[in-house]
């Protein structure tokens, strides 16, 4: 791969400012977002620029029934739209709107370049019209079934079960989506793009890779069949931008949309000072990428490439297609619980979680990929939680306690250093060529690397001798170091989640080549936990929120015994024991089923509003951390509290409170008020261990 510097132009499809976010557009941003940010971080001059796509009946005929003017409603959306981006880290350069001045002026560049050059026709069609609402129908507004292969509600413009593409009066059994009238046939004059005069074009540009494999074959397909002319026009009333020299006709949406990415670009130009000519020009020697999802490569592969070609702009360098999300094997259902927007998943977890497990089933090819929750909460737990985050909980803090937050000033296996550091080349390579999956995999086998090297150490043994502060330190300081190295392997799919890590290693933002550096002699900052393990509980609400009719079947697939979320509680019991509610006695066996772990307060704090709760959270080593309510406010000050090692129930489940979840139980003794003690092991112990 070469190591020049790279000028790269990339997109996402644009959204269409119709409704919110939901998690499948996600899998899309998040793809690009992290190859726009690998880039960045490898030194290159990578842009990553959107819109919201804007035009279009569906639009007028929403705003219509709002009462409200199209301009408002795709102003709202906007504003939601970036919002849950920005949530999820999806970092644009610029985001715009193809209702723009400057998408205007470019749709009407490239049509009158097109026209000019003979590649525009006029003539009459019969339409499909709707009798009650007075109007041309656009081809999503029919539905029917397909005239190539009979698959019932088709839309009017492409058949999703085959792919085929034909016009609303061929559906068979048509029917008006807007009134549900029978539409008439109505004559109209259209404008046409000859799409036919760049077959012989098309097929070469395809063949030389600018697409994968599985989609040249299938635009082999269409090719090899007769290219119909293109309808790019359509009547009034439409939200769009009308045909110069043509009154009443408006330019088709899907001809003005994807423009609107030269249009973003341009914006960001216009503001940043770079030279639009240099990325759109048709001798531009820079790289232009879209990622696209696998139902619109028909317009992206062939109709965009010939307008382009057409008008005498670049043709894009790749464009990569990606399948659609399932979610527990099923497509995307609001009646299972199962279309989930982002907002929701907002209101329960870590983007970030989302942002990992997409890169772990993400390839570079087309194949469908499923969110599995019970997958999904495995993943996260056992490789974020259990084994990135894990090295340096299990290293911060002896270094920052016995050695004043500074680190060894030699590396202590600089063969397991080299070995990580190495494996950066081919880490790259695989995100270059977009293997997420793979990617992600040899992370965590790296991981797996460092947590073994830590565990034959076993830093927290020799701690207890007082003449091995040297093979202490060097120990720990080797661990933060390898914690460094996968945190940076990691940057591009957890950038909130890396900043946080570049704050507590002291350090600038990691750059791709910062890893064949060690940190040496070098002062750190106290260390803070970094993620938390997924709640069961959490996945459950989401479902629960998304799910209509309320009654509907769990979409979680088995239940893993979880019930009903309950009813927020105000209080926590002021001493809570381990008997039951009503007092009765437990078996051994019972007792036994208790697992006791000792555990670090790593922070304390207080909670707005509650009046005998501390939020505690608690290292537990390999186990990771958890989020603990504690009623024990009216004997301890956060202050008090950090550092401090404790006795908790680690297996008890988790509890929706007032102020959020709790995961677990610390265990405290004495009458209440200010005589209440938590359970102090001796210094000895280590977070995690067994309590016998």
């Amino acid at each position: 791969m070469s190591t020049s510097k790279r000028k790269i132009l990339v997109t996402s499809a644009l959204p269409y400012a119709n409704g919110p976010i939901h998690l499948g557009h996600l899998v899309e941003y998040i793809q690009t977002d992290i190859w726009s940010r690998f880039q960045k971080m490898r030194g290159h001059e990578c842009h990553y620029i959107c819109a919201d796509d804007a035009h279009g009946t569906p639009i007028m005929l929403h705003a219509e029934k709002r009462g409200i003017s199209a301009e408002q409603l795709i102003g709202e959306i906007s504003t939601e739209h970036q919002r849950d981006f920005a949530a999820f880290a999806i970092d644009f350069d610029y985001y715009y709107s193809t209702h723009s001045e400057e998408n205007r002026e470019l749709a009407e560049t490239i049509y009158s370049r097109l026209n000019d050059a003979g590649h525009i026709t006029k003539r009459d069609v019969e339409q499909a019209y709707d009798p009650e609402k007075e109007m041309f129908l656009p081809d999503r507004f029919v539905k029917g079934e397909c005239p190539k292969c009979h698959a019932p509600d088709q839309y009017g413009d492409s058949c999703e079960a085959c792919g085929a593409t034909y016009s609303p009066t061929e559906l068979i059994n048509p029917v008006s989506a807007v009134s549900g009238a029978i539409p008439i046939t109505k004559s109209s004059e259209h404008h046409f793009f000859k799409l036919q005069n760049f077959a012989d074009m098309l097929r070469n540009w395809i063949k030389q890779g600018h697409v994968q494999e599985e989609m040249a074959n299938k635009l082999a397909e269409w090719l090899d069949g007769d290219l119909r002319e293109w309808d790019i026009s359509r009547d009034a009333p439409y939200f769009g931008f009308e045909i110069p020299g043509a009154p009443g006709k408006y330019f088709y949406v899907w001809l003005d949309a994807p423009i609107g990415y030269m249009a973003s670009f341009k914006k960001l130009c216009e503001e940043k000072g770079l030279d639009f000519d240099e990325y759109w020009g048709k001798d531009a020697k820079t790289e232009l990428y879209h990622f696209i999802g696998k139902d619109i490569v028909y317009f992206h592969a062939l109709f965009w490439p010939a307008m382009l070609e057409g008008a005498g702009f670049r043709k894009p360098s790749g464009i990569f297609t990606h399948g659609f999300l399932t979610i527990n094997g099923e497509k995307m259902s609001k009646s299972r619980g199962t279309f989930i927007k982002a907002s929701t998943y907002l209101d329960h977890l870590n983007p970030e979680y989302l942002r990992y497990y997409f890169a772990a089933k993400l390839g570079n090819n087309v194949a469908d990929l499923d969110l599995n929750f019970d997958d999904f909460t495995s993943r996260v737990n056992a490789d974020l939680v259990g084994k990135v985050v894990n090295i340096a909980s299990r290293c911060a803090g002896f270094i920052k306690k016995r050695f004043n937050g500074k680190l060894s000033a030699e590396i202590d296996q600089p063969d397991l250093l080299a070995e990580l550091i190495s494996a950066g080349d081919s880490i790259a390579e695989s995100y270059e060529n977009r293997d997420y999956n793979r990617a992600m995999r040899e992370i965590m086998a790296l991981a797996d690397r460092a947590n073994q090297y830590i565990d034959q150490k076993q830093p927290w043994v020799i701690a207890k001798e007082k003449d091995k502060d040297h093979e202490l330190h060097q120990v720990c300081s080797m661990g933060i170091n390898l914690f460094r190295i996968l945190v940076t392997y990691l940057k591009p799919v957890l950038p909130v989640t890396v900043e946080k890590s570049e704050a507590f290693l002291n350090v600038a933002p990691l750059t791709w080549d910062d890893r064949s550096q060690p940190l040496t002699d070098h002062s750190i900052n106290t260390f803070n936990p970094l993620m938390t393990r997924v709640d069961p509980i959490a996945i459950e609400a989401i479902i629960n929120a998304e799910q209509k009719p309320l009654d509907a079947p769990s979409a979680l697939g088995v239940k893993r015994g979880l019930k009903k979320v309950p009813e927020e509680k105000t209080t926590a019991p002021k001493n809570p024991s381990i008997a039951n509610d009503d007092n009765s006695t437990i078996t051994f066996d019972d007792f036994a089923k208790i697992d006791l772990r000792i555990a670090r307060i790593a922070k304390a704090e207080h909670i707005e509003g509650a009046d005998k709760l501390l939020r505690l959270t608690l290292d537990l080593g390999e186990m990771g951390s958890r989020n603990v309510f504690a009623g024990i406010k009216s004997a301890y000050q956060p202050e008090d509290l950090e550092g401090k090692l404790t006795v908790m129930v680690a297996n008890l489940a988790p509890r929706k409170m007032r102020f959020g979840i709790s995961e677990g139980m610390v265990l405290a003794a004495g009458p209440g008020g200010e005589d209440l003690w938590i359970l102090e092991p001796h210094d000895g112990a280590q977070p995690g261990m067994k309590v016998k």
